[in-house]
């Protein structure tokens, strides 16, 4: 948060605790749902008819998906326990899985497919827990490029769906199926405004299926015809092979990939939702973050057991909240219900399974370069400079060459061929690991451990004048920091006073609540971050109420908050399950001003 920053009033009808009339809600929620599900359908329609597998196996990946596309949408918005982010987040079929899985089931099968998902998932489950410890390892940087690289996996999926029509189909068909579809959305893109824009790519399939049908004879209504409008699938559950052979350690590493930057895609739309649900600016709350990775685990590991495409969030519905202006966790709710009561309607399904695989093909192109286009705006928004240009640049290139073949393949055969053919193996373990090298080498970090404690002032105080003395700080500087210090020591333990510069001691008791700050020089200023559990409010939203009626807190921790705003130049304040992370930027008067 910059200091004074200015409050601003969004046009929310209504937030996430306020309940709008049933018809509402309902009306809403069929809206969500009929733009997600053709998505959601698709994904493992797509993965099992190139993987050649069977009609039965294919029902029953579609059943599945969208039940728990529906159980994992109504658990975002309700939140169970830690589960859950507590809004209208829309969940369905990952399409950046598609060409692993296709992989997956050549190799081994959906036994093979359902492992690697489950197994996968789990890192989920430890990135959600440890988001605080892991925040500089799995940075925008890493999500970025491997979200870059996702359209170069999946070209041979998407060019395989393009020419697939009828042996009989007139040559015409394919191309002008395909162009009308890529150019309805195209067009709805660049033109369309509001809800038009957003139901472009429905739109656009709809028209490419209409002229497949009647012009080509490429739509399978006979298919539809004879799916029945209420039942269950038959029971076509693949299990689990735990056999772990080569293929399984092969595809891993990029299950495991996709999954963590599943995660990073699932924190942007996170925070997007937060920014789009409240009618006052809020900060972050890192805690509903992890309960959407954490209900995006869910939904990946009962993906696994199922068979089918692994699960993520879907940006579309927080553009709807934007548009709307209705966040009402009830909505959510509704929504999952729908996904789940369309899962029994095969009728539905197979109007979305019978699209031609021109026309899913054009909906993938679309879809692929809106992919590279946020892995693009990741990356600018994470701030590119030489450095990162660089591990960018390296890894896109090494991901891209082992994708096609083109470095050394006479050297990379059996296991080695298997896990480096995936351009997204390659380019994330190249980004993952440039990052380490990054973080290992870079400035070094002073850290102190004390206790979250007033008696700690003085032993931080003197790290902090000692710090200064080191770096070559100047004066002015150094007490600008150490006022940062004492002031941030006082929010965080919840206590004030006068005996604060008379206490003694500072090593963590035994048991007790400690607090660890991590101080470097970054250009002309300092950076401190102060990392400890508690049960503080959030300090931006805090310093966002200064002056208002009722700002909350005694009139010592306003004092504090005040100055705490005036000597540093930003200050913020990510909170996650049981740790707080208090990141402050101070600067010099003279560079602030």
């Amino acid at each position: 948060m910059k200091p004074g920053a200015a409050d601003a009033h969004r046009d929310v009808r209504y937030e996430p605790d306020e309940r709008p009339p049933n018809a509402l809600s309902v009306g809403l929620a069929l809206q969500y749902a009929l733009l997600a599900v053709p998505s959601i359908v698709l994904g493992p329609t797509v993965m099992i008819q190139l993987a050649g597998g069977s009609d039965a196996y294919l029902t029953w990946a579609v059943c599945a998906a969208l039940v728990i596309s529906g159980v994992t949408t109504a658990v975002q918005a309700l939140r169970v326990g830690r589960i859950g982010a507590g809004y209208v987040l829309l969940m369905g079929t990952s399409s950046a899985f598609l060409a692993i899985c296709v992989s997956a089931l050549e190799q081994g099968g959906p036994g093979l497919l359902a492992t690697l998902v489950v197994v996968s998932s789990l890192c989920q489950f430890a990135l959600a827990a440890r988001l605080s410890a892991l925040r500089r390892i799995f940075t925008p940087t890493v999500a970025g490029t491997v979200l870059i690289l996702i359209p170069v996996t999946l070209t041979d999926v998407i060019l395989g769906k393009l020419a697939d029509v009828p042996p009989a189909a007139a040559p015409a068909a394919a191309p002008v199926t395909a162009g009308l579809t890529l150019i309805v959305i195209v067009v709805t893109a660049l033109r369309g405004t509001g809800l038009w824009r957003l139901w472009g790519p429905v739109i656009a399939m709809a028209a490419g299926s209409a002229a497949g049908g009647f012009a080509f004879g490429i739509y399978d209504t006979a298919a539809v015809r004879e799916a029945s409008w209420i039942g269950l699938p038959a029971l076509a559950w693949p299990g689990l092979d735990l056999g772990f052979g080569p293929e399984f350690w092969a595809l891993l590493p990029a299950f495991v990939l996709l999954t963590l930057v599943g995660a990073m895609d699932t924190l942007g739309d996170g925070i997007a939702i937060q920014r789009a649900s409240w009618r006052r600016p809020r900060a972050v709350d890192f805690r509903s973050i992890q309960g959407a990775m954490s209900a995006d685990g869910v939904g990946n590991l009962l993906s696994g057991l199922a068979g089918t495409v692994p699960n993520t969030t879907y940006a579309s519905g927080v553009a709807i909240v934007e548009l709307t202006g209705v966040a009402s966790r009830a909505v959510g709710a509704a929504i999952g219900a729908i996904f789940v009561a369309l899962a029994f309607v095969p009728k539905f399904s197979a109007l979305i399974i019978a699209i031609p695989g021109p026309v899913v093909a054009a909906y993938y192109v679309a879809l692929v370069a809106l992919l590279f286009f946020f892995g693009v705006q990741i990356l600018q928004h994470d701030g590119l400079d030489s450095r990162k240009g660089l591990v960018v640049g390296l890894a896109f290139w090494l991901g891209l060459a082992f994708q096609l073949d083109w470095i050394f393949p006479e050297y990379f055969q059996g296991p080695w061929s298997e896990l480096l053919a995936n351009g997204m193996t390659v380019g994330g373990m190249t980004v993952v690991a440039l990052t380490l090298f990054e973080e290992l080498t870079g400035p070094r970090r002073e850290r102190l451990r004390v206790a979250l404690s007033v008696d700690a002032y003085p032993k931080m105080d003197a790290f902090l004048a000692k710090l200064g003395a080191r770096r070559r700080w100047g004066a002015e500087l150094v007490e600008r920091v150490r006022a940062v210090g004492e002031e941030a020591l006082l929010l965080l333990s919840g206590k004030h006073g006068e005996g604060v510069l008379a206490g003694q001691g500072g090593e963590a008791p035994a048991g007790g609540r400690s607090l660890l700050l991590i101080a470097r020089g970054e250009g002309d200023g300092a950076v401190l971050e102060f990392i400890a559990a508690t049960d503080a409010e959030n300090l931006e939203d805090r310093m966002t109420l200064l002056g208002q009626p009722a700002a909350g807190g005694p009139v010592e921790q306003e004092v504090s908050l005040r100055l705490l705003r005036h000597y540093a130049s930003s200050v913020r304040h990510d909170q996650y399950h049981d740790t707080d992370v208090v990141t402050v930027r101070v600067e010099s008067a003279q560079v602030q001003a």
